[in-house]
Order: C-alpha cells, then structure tokens, then sequence
C-alpha cells in the first residue's frame, strides 16, 4: 500500500471520529462502563494528545533522526493525570480535529520520506517510520471500536427496560 493511502485514511477515519461525537449528550459522554474503563471523553481527549504528542512527533524525529530518543509518553496515566474526563468536550473535539489536520497537512507536505528510516524502541526493538504510519492508522481504527461499543453499552443500560438483544446477541 503506498503511503499517501494510510494519509487518506486518517483523513477518512478523523471524519469518523469526529462524527461519532455528534449529538451525544455530555452524561454519555463521560459515563464509564467500569472505573478502569474510559469514557468517550476520555478517548477523545487522548486521541487529541495522541494527535501531538506522539504519533506525529515521533514519526518527524523518526524521519528526521532515528537515532533520536523519543520523549517519554503516558497514554494511560494522561487519563488520569490530565483529568480527561474534567475536560470541555467542544474543546476537545476542536482540538482533535485541529491537530489532525495539521498532521495531514504535514504527512502531505513530506518531500521523498524515507519510510524505512528506523527507530530502536526500547519493548518493541525496530519500529520502521512506515511502521509507526500504519500503527496511527490502526490506532484510529481501534479507537473507532471503542467508541462504538461504549455507545453500544450505553444505548444497552438507557434503553431500559427495553432490549438490545435482538441486535447483539
């Protein structure tokens, strides 16, 4: 798959990120189907700090230097650390969806990226600059999951006392 591809695919699932907000109410938005779940906020907040502070950023020092160490990240304590959940929803999805299209706008802009330029991960030994755009790729994939099995779970306790059996078995 050429490259440009997996660019057009964010573009397409960032669309489908953002639209999956869209009329949801801020109770589901930050309900949690368990405390060690998260909440739609929770993932949107961290699809915006994904957005800027490490697919794009550590795809560029790949690309530019794969020597480079790569700043610490902590998805899962940024949940936490940086009350996701607190946030303003509006805010968060503004944000998003400004920082994706700053990423698309810098993936289209690359002159000639060298897609085989390697970083030495410290767990996951070589990660190619062509590796890490798939994974942003899939990442939003997962997270389109998420998000739709927590309106799923959601729909499931508001639709009481009424079933979604006859859709998930």
């Amino acid at each position: 798959m050429e490259w440009q591809e997996l660019v057009n695919r964010m573009e397409a699932t960032g669309r489908i990120l953002a639209d999956l907000f869209a009329g949801v109410g801020d109770e589901e938005l930050r309900w949690k189907p368990a405390p060690e779940r998260w909440s739609m906020l929770e993932v949107l907040v961290h699809l915006w700090d994904e957005e800027k502070d490490d697919f794009r950023h550590r795809l560029a020092l790949t690309l530019d230097d794969p020597a480079r160490e790569w700043p610490a990240i902590d998805p899962e304590g940024w949940v936490r650390e940086r009350r996701y959940n607190e946030r303003d929803p509006a805010e968060a999805l503004a944000g998003f969806r400004h920082e994706r299209a700053a990423s698309l706008a810098w993936l289209r802009g690359l002159d000639e990226p060298v897609w085989d330029s390697a970083h030495e991960h410290p767990a996951l030994g070589v990660l190619r600059a062509g590796d890490l755009l798939a994974a942003w790729t899939a990442h939003d994939l997962l997270h389109i999951r998420q998000l739709s099995n927590l309106r799923i779970d959601y729909l499931s306790i508001e639709a009481a006392p009424y079933s979604t059996r006859y859709a998930i078995p």
